[in-house]
């Protein structure tokens, strides 16, 4: 009998707890520049290591070692929570160190400060990566190979910049509207650069452990591990890698230790193991034993965020608009500042969670958004933020004045580009008329010219005069040297051949005008 083919699964957990804000009052700006509020990002973090990080952290190095390396997860820690851990639960930090030392563990790279940076500038966002990375080497002893941007927000755009950084492989959201017909469980690439394998969260399957675990009045409720092992294996025909990827909260902080989600995760590897097809994997192995099924068009930033899986959570209306906005204004002039401690601020000031704070989702995902947020509401969020950002930016135009040299050479500068754009579309005016004067040219030398009548010797060049005919007042030409006609007399053009002059008034003598037609037939004969 053959051995069944082996299939992937890939569980993922991001770990991250912002920075919260204190109650900052419009009459602190210019005065009080400490943003944060110590006692509750303190007593938060150190609830949250007690009830998931520490005890969960305790389980997963159990399994590791029971399995012999059949057990394999990976993380993504962020910035500011590894900051968090050095300040408040260090022992924190040291179980995630040894779990990297079992070599069953990935941790993926990251922005630091969990921010917006890719949705404004490449730059910005490539600098936060390799900050992260450093972090990861010095704190955790790990070097990432894989990806994965802010709450997985990604589109063809930024993966194309994670493959450029040499990244092999990027989890984001199995969105409905991007996948269309296709299936979530299998490798795809970016559709700029191939190079870089995505994987693609099954948020069925992730929401059934992170949201309603819990839920009695869910169908499935209560939800075993051999339940769950039944449902993959029932994916094994059309599958090749299931991705599980979920906060890494869910366990013990929002699912309580006595729902039995720890019991839950203490029997699911090895349900799995034993009972399905499939074979747990870091998303870095995956990457390097499966192929890309085809590419992954994202034209637009998804996100795995509430049920439109987009970028509405952190700017979905003129409130977070307006605060992402001025944030990232101050940019080019924070880069040029060498205070460290408003480069601090910097970094805090932009994590995606003050914004998160400031949705305006009430019925939806209502519940989601409130859950760690601090305020009362989302217009309370905007005004605390706001008027952070306001104190920030006058310690940053006290700290980091623009010189006036600089703002002389900028404004230089913007005057001689305007005048080198002037410039250059008289320049294309000027090639215009000369290609126009050039045409006419060429036609007036190849257009014949015509003959001269020579005038006979003594006698003047003949001219015309305009000689106002007082019925119907018609101009017409008299030969020079003539009297005016001032009756019904018209005058024949002096070009004309042979031309005679008729008179009505019979003053004219016929000898004069036979003189005339002699003369006019000599002057043609010399033509």
């Amino acid at each position: 009998m053959s051995t069944p083919q082996k299939k992937a699964i890939c569980l993922y957990f991001q770990v991250h707890q912002p920075f919260r804000l204190k109650r900052y009052r419009f009459f602190e700006m210019g005065h009080e520049h400490y943003y944060y509020d110590d006692f509750m990002n303190e007593s938060i973090l150190r609830r949250i290591a007690s009830n998931c990080y520490l005890p969960t952290n305790n389980l997963l190095l159990d399994l590791i070692r029971k399995h012999k390396g059949k057990f394999k997860v990976t993380f993504s820690l962020t910035g500011i929570v590894i900051d968090q851990f050095r300040l408040y639960a260090p022992e924190v930090l040291a179980s995630f160190r040894e779990l990297a030392e079992t070599g069953c563990v990935e941790f993926l790279a990251e922005t630091d400060s969990h921010s917006l940076a890719s949705l404004m500038n490449r730059e910005r966002f490539e600098l936060q990566v390799k900050v992260h990375g450093e972090k990861m080497v010095e704190h955790i002893g790990y070097q990432p190979t894989s990806i994965r941007n802010t709450e997985l927000i990604y589109s063809d755009e930024i993966g194309n910049w994670m493959a450029d950084m040499g990244y092999k492989a990027v989890v984001t959201e199995g969105a409905k509207h991007i996948l269309g017909w296709k299936s979530p469980n299998f490798v795809y690439c970016n559709a700029i650069n191939p190079r870089l394998k995505v994987l693609l969260r099954n948020y069925t399957l992730s929401d059934d452990i992170a949201f309603r675990f819990s839920n009695s009045a869910w169908s499935s409720y209560p939800l075993t591990a051999d339940k769950y092992a039944s449902w993959i294996k029932g994916l094994a025909p059309s599958s090749e890698v299931v991705n599980i990827f979920m906060d890494y909260e869910t366990f013990g902080e929002h699912q309580k230790k006595e729902t039995g989600i720890f019991d839950f995760l203490k029997h699911m590897p090895d349900a799995i193991i034993k009972k399905t097809p499939f074979k747990f994997m870091t998303v870095s192995e995956v990457a390097d034993n499966y192929q890309p099924v085809s590419l992954l068009h994202v034209p637009s930033p998804i996100s795995w965020a509430d049920e439109e899986r987009d970028l509405t959570a952190w700017m979905g209306n003129e409130l977070q608009t307006a605060a992402v906005t001025k944030l990232y204004s101050m940019a080019e002039r924070v880069a040029g500042c060498s205070s460290e401690q408003l480069q601090r601020d910097w970094v805090y000031l932009q994590s995606s969670d003050h914004f998160y704070y400031m949705s305006t989702k009430f019925f939806s995902d209502g519940a989601v958004h409130a859950y760690f947020n601090p305020y009362e509401n989302p217009y309370q969020a905007f005004m605390n933020y706001m008027n952070i950002l306001s104190d920030f930016e006058i310690r940053l135009k006290t700290l980091c004045p623009l010189d006036y040299h600089d703002e002389e050479v900028n404004r230089l500068s913007e005057t001689i580009q305007s005048k080198d754009h002037v410039i250059s579309e008289l320049q294309e005016k000027l090639t215009k008329l000369e290609k126009k004067a050039g045409s006419a040219r060429k036609r007036a030398a190849t257009k014949p010219k015509a003959k001269a009548t020579a005038t006979p010797a003594g006698k003047k060049a003949a001219t015309t005069r305009t000689v106002e005919v007082q019925e119907g007042k018609k101009s017409v030409a008299a030969p020079a040297g003539r009297k005016a006609v001032t009756a019904k007399t018209v005058a024949a053009p002096a070009v004309k051949k042979s031309a005679a002059a008729k008179t009505d008034t019979g003053k004219a003598s016929v000898k004069k005008s036979a003189a005339r037609k002699s003369v006019a037939k000599k002057g043609a004969g010399s033509k």
